[in-house]
This record gives C-alpha cells, structure tokens and sequence, in this order.
C-alpha cells in the first residue's frame, strides 16, 4: 500500500470512547450518533421494556434485563467520509477495569453530565484516567429536555471538580427544562428543533438561522432573546479563548449540550467533534514511538470477549491497529508466544452485528478469532520489527468469594468458564494453598462482577455455581528479598489471612483489613508485599 493512501485512511478515522456515571445516557447517546450516522434507521430506549427494545450497544442479555452496561462494546461506522470507531464503555465503576483497558486504545473521550446531576464520583475516576494519559476530552451535557443546573454553574463544576476549564461550543436557547435549540457560537447560528414527536426514534427536525437575522429571532420570545445575548456576551468578555492545542493535550474541553433522548442538539455535537477530534496516534513501544504511518503492522489486543455468539460459542480478542495496513489471512509475529500466528477470519461490529472484513487501518478496531493464544495487552506486529507496547495497568482486586460447582459431574465446564472470563479480564483468579486443585478464590474489583459471573457461568456455560462471599479485602502479592520461595511455612501470621497462588503460581496474602497487613509485615521484616503482580504497573 501507497504512504499517501495510508496517510488518507488514517486521516479519516476517529476513535473514541464515551464515559460516564451510570444513568447519565452514555448508551443511549452512542445510539442516537449511530442514527445519524445511517448505522440504525430507528432508535430503541434502553428503559423501553414494554416494546423489549435494547440499546444497540448492549448485547448481552444481563445488561438488557438491568438496563445497565457491563462489558465495552464496539461499534463503527461511516459518516460524511469519517470512519468512526467507538467504544461504548461500562459506566458501573464495579467495571472499572474493562473501561481503563477500553482507554487505552482510544485517542479521544466524550464525557457526559446529566444536567442535573452534574459532575459525579464515576465520572471523576474515568476523567482521571483521560487525564493521566493526555488524551482530549469533549463534554456532552445531556438530558437538557429535564430541569437542571444553569449552564453556567456546570462550567464552574467541571474547573472546581474535575480542574479543567471548558469551552462551550454551542449554547442552549430558551429556559431550563423547555429549552428550543442551541447557539453555534462559531458559525454564530441558532438551531431551533421541531417537537419530538417520534420519542427520540428518528432524526429530530431543526431549522437554522443568523442570530443577526431579526425575522428568524422573532421565533423566540423576548425574554428567550435577551437571555441569549446577555449569556454570549458573558461567555465572549470572561469565557476560555479557544486553544486548539489545550484542546489537544486535554487541558480545556469543548462543551457541548443537548438531549441525547430527544435527539437534541447530537447531530451538531457528532460534526463538531469530527472537525476537532485527534486522528489516530503514536503509541510508545520497547522501540521508542511508533507512528501510526509506519507502514509495518502493528496492533494490541485490549480486550477479549467470550460467548458474544451464543450460537457459536466463539471467544474474541479485539485489537487496535496502531500502525501500517490490516490485511485478512496476514501472518503476524505475536510477542508473547514468539510464533508467527495467521489472523483469519477478522470481523468488525455494530455491537453483536458483525461482518469479515479485508483490511483494517491505525485507530480500527478488529475482532480476531482467538483459539485461546491471545491475552490482555499481547503484541501483534511485523516480523521484520519486533517489538512489545506497554503493560496495561493492574486493578487490586478488593472483594473475594470461594466458587465451586453446585454440581461436580459438571466440573469440566465450570473449569472452562472461570478459565476464560479470567482471560477475558472480568475477574481474577487465585487458588487456595493446600486446598487442591478445584479450590478457586475469585477476586474483582466490586461486587456486581460476581452477580455477572454467576450470570454467565449459568447461561454461557451451563454450570450453576456455588459462591460464598470472603472477609478479605486486601491482597498483597509476596516476595522475599533475598530470592527464596514463600510458603506459609515461611511466614509469621500467615494464618491471619488466606494464603493463595494466582494463575502463574505467585504467593499472595488476603486479608482482611490493613491492620492485619501491618502485623505480618511488622513480624516478617525480609518481606516485601505488592498490591499488584511484580513487574506491572498499578491503577
């Protein structure tokens, strides 16, 4: 393939994730940017449960019955010749780390805030994580067809809480709760929207006019007209100039408002953002920065999804292309294993919707048939540059349960399935010293992953599960620092906690709180613990 066509392809894509705290209308909003985009001609309402209609990006059958999101989705899609990819996220923090995974392998982020709600504790964790990586943020305050904050005070919100100034790119038009469209404040233009009469399934009707065009402002009142320009005034004298390259290190974030439910002001956010958005970027490596115009392939698996098929019962590791061309049935060398694997079979989505597809380029991701060779954070590249990206960052885990077969002639598929949401990354995987083989200990990050993991176990694989809750909360992984192997033999007040092994074999401790963490390493003074595996990097 040509430099110029790579350049072309890469210049087009946009990759992004949307984050939020529950309830904020993240799925939904991905919904509605689908509608416009053409992928979906009729929005369905994840709270529709009369007329059984779900959320395009929700596809397993849990998160339709709670209305909730618990695993990344992955959806792309063309608009006005952008190819855009996004990562619709879990917005429970129980699932914090399929959301940190799904950050890796973005560019960009849409945050949104329930204008009422403004700035809340999940959106905090998520926003700190954008922040931590420099990657630019735009802000979609939504739900603006409900009463909430002054815009405003949501501006002062995002500065005090989250310590990032903002720039509002459109401005609503009208009073809170009843407001009639939004102000472009860079074409200086007023959108004015029909009623919703479709309940946000179809395209919302609009009509657009110059703020200096006096007939066209007669649609408002005089009230409605003279809020409007006191509030451009105040944004043009004491609002953020616009700086492109604030924008870009992800110090000031374009703000946009509207209703995803009403399809409010989404169509206007979807443009504005393909214009600023980032294309995709250089990733380090052990061999410094990779440029997404190396025309030698590289990628990283973030995420791996089992069961996505239930007819097939397929597992899939999603990579992101970071550099060069994506080509059905290429051969690649794949770090961990130091073998060249053939990638056949290489699909792309609209959530469960997939289709094969032939080439692939940086910022695109793809879902690869994975016979159980691939693992979080694995390197795919050229043979002639090998290489491995960065480690993903480690969750502690911090609640823990004892699972096991309620029925043992079904072992081997209860195996199997706590074995691959492990790899999946859903859960963590500790067995009990001494205790035999079959003695699991499953740890997360919140307790909602174990209602999950019963959830699937049961309709994934068929086993129901016995699942006794721990009183550990804290696991620290243990070493000695002269080298020498760790048993419970060898450590004062192991009895105080459970001595377990993870998956390759490493001792760690759980207790229970910190005190009891304190005591051992007061009478163990050659030991060192580790919130997370040696040699990985903690969230």
């Amino acid at each position: 393939m040509s430099q110029e066509k790579l350049k072309k392809e890469i210049e087009k894509r946009r990759t992004f994730a949307i984050i939020s705290h529950p309830d904020a209308g993240k799925t939904t909003l991905t919904e509605k940017l689908l509608l416009y985009g053409g992928a979906i001609h009729l929005a369905g309402s994840i709270k529709s449960r009369k007329t059984q209609r779900h959320a395009v990006s929700d596809w397993m059958e849990i998160e339709k019955q709670r209305g909730i999101s618990v695993t990344s989705s992955v959806l792309q899609f063309d608009y006005e010749g952008w190819c855009i990819n996004i990562l619709d996220t879990p917005g429970h923090q129980d699932f914090s780390e399929d959301t940190y995974r799904t950050l890796m392998a973005v560019d960009s982020a849409v945050m949104i805030l329930d204008v009422a709600k403004g700035v809340e504790a999940q959106t905090k964790k998520l926003f700190k994580v954008c922040r931590e990586r420099h990657i630019p943020i735009f802000t979609f305050v939504n739900k603006l067809d409900r009463f909430g904050k002054a815009p405003l005070d949501l501006m002062a919100e995002l500065e005090d809480v989250l310590g990032i100034r903002s720039y509002p790119m459109n401005w609503p038009v009208g009073t809170d709760g009843s407001y009639k469209g939004v102000y472009d404040r860079a074409k200086r233009e007023v959108e004015l929207f029909a009623a919703d009469m479709s309940h946000g399934q179809t395209e919302r009707v609009s009509v657009c006019g110059s703020i200096d065009d006096e007939a066209f402002m007669a649609r408002l009142t005089e009230e409605e007209r003279r809020t409007l320009a006191d509030d451009i005034e105040l944004l043009d004298a004491a609002g953020e100039d616009f700086d492109r390259g604030k924008i870009d290190r992800g110090e000031l974030t374009p703000t946009f408002f509207g209703s995803a439910m009403t399809n409010f002001g989404v169509k206007n956010f979807l443009e504005e953002y393909l214009r600023l958005a980032p294309a995709p970027a250089p990733r380090a490596s052990s061999d410094g920065v990779i440029e997404p115009t190396d025309e030698r392939f590289s990628a990283f698996v973030f995420k791996i999804q089992a069961n996505m098929n239930p007819a097939h019962r397929d597992r899939l590791a999603f990579i992101r292309i970071v550099s060069g061309a994506f080509e059905r049935n290429m051969s690649v060398w794949h770090e961990k294993s130091g073998k060249l694997i053939k990638l056949a079979q290489p699909q792309q989505f609209l959530a469960q919707d997939r289709q094969i597809i032939d080439e692939a380029f940086p910022g695109d991701i793809v879902g690869l048939f994975d016979p159980g060779v691939f693992s979080i954070g694995d390197t795919l590249t050229d043979a002639s540059h090998k290489f491995k990206y960065e480690d993903f960052p480690v969750f502690p885990p911090e609640k823990f349960a004892r699972v096991s077969a309620k029925d043992t002639m079904k072992r081997k598929q209860f195996v199997k399935g706590v074995e691959q949401l492990t790899q999946e990354g859903a859960i963590q995987l500790f067995v009990q010293e001494g205790a035999g083989a079959d003695a699991y200990i499953v740890g997360t990050v919140g307790t909602l992953q174990f209602e999950v993991l019963e959830y699937r176990l049961k309709n994934e694989y068929n086993v129901d599960i016995v699942l006794q809750m721990q009183p550990y909360e804290v696991a620290r992984w243990l070493t000695f620092a002269d080298g020498r192997e760790i048993t419970p033999a060898t450590l004062r007040g192991a009895d105080r906690g459970m001595f377990v092994r993870d998956r390759r074999g490493n001792p760690v401790l759980l207790v229970s709180n910190e005190w009891a963490l304190g005591w051992i390493e007061d009478n163990n003074p050659e030991l060192q613990m580790h919130a997370v595996p040696v040699g990985r990097k903690e969230v």
